[in-house]
């Protein structure tokens, strides 16, 4: 007489010579294939994102320093400013180093073009820094020695201190994006901005001080003040000694 069955526990009848059936291997269905690419799409998102954002940020500096440029060479020249004409070339310099910094991001999703581009970057980066340097240097010491006055610059008092306020912006999102995709050249071209934050206040204390106390000396002295810090910055981009060098 067959046992009867309670409900719990396999069926008697799933059982021949004491041994448990054996389920027959099955196939990943089309469905499953498509949740692990996607799950693959999801992990390298945020690579992507950055990415996206990292050159969206590079499109707003270029812009930004094309009309900084072409606004401190205009009153700079006019007002014989030797601090506000190195600004407009030192914002000239950033929009080449940013342009670079693009390049490198629009090679990011091929590892070995990346590498490449990455190499080359920081060395464009680090020229842009060493040449605004030379530029710093002779200008400065050809106003020093012959003691010219510069005039007062409304419009180069307004831009720098404009610059003052976006810059550290935009460098606080650039080392973030750097950061996240451990790229040392774009370390090297948020640093390029930084140093640029950096110009703006000592343009605006050089151009104030000719302005409010008549202190010609000061402008000279404030693209000189520049010089240390822009030329480490170049000296440390062409070497590769960056952040997130390897």
């Amino acid at each position: 007489m067959a046992p009867l069955y309670t409900g719990a526990g396999p069926h008697p009848a799933t059982f021949r010579g004491g041994s448990l059936p054996v389920a027959a291997p099955t196939e990943l269905s089309p469905c499953t294939h498509e949740t692990i690419a996607g799950v693959e799409d999801l992990v390298s998102l945020p690579r992507a994102h950055s990415v996206t954002a990292g050159r969206r940020l590079q499109y707003l500096t270029i812009g930004w320093n094309s009309v900084e440029c072409v606004v401190a060479l205009v009153a700079g020249f006019v007002a014989g400013s030797v601090a506000l004409v190195g600004f407009g070339f030192d914002s000239a310099i950033e929009v080449v180093s940013s342009v670079a910094a693009l390049w490198r991001l629009l090679r990011d999703h091929d590892e070995t073009r990346r590498e490449t581009s990455e190499r080359y970057t920081t060395r464009v980066i680090g020229a842009c820094f060493l040449l605004l340097a030379g530029y710093v240097l002779v200008n400065a010491a050809e106003v020093l020695a012959r003691g010219e006055l510069p005039e007062r610059s409304v419009p180069g008092l307004v831009l720098a201190a404009l610059s003052l306020i976006v810059m550290p912006l935009l460098v606080r999102y650039k080392r973030r994006i750097a950061t996240q995709l451990g790229s040392g050249a774009l370390e090297a071209e948020a640093r390029q901005t930084r140093i640029c934050a950096f110009l703006s206040a000592i343009l605006l204390a050089g151009l104030g001080l000719n302005a409010w106390l008549g202190w010609w000396w000061a402008d000279p002295v404030a693209g000189l003040a520049m010089i240390p810090l822009i030329s480490w910055e170049g000296w440390q981009a062409m070497t590769g000694r960056t952040c997130c060098a390897d």
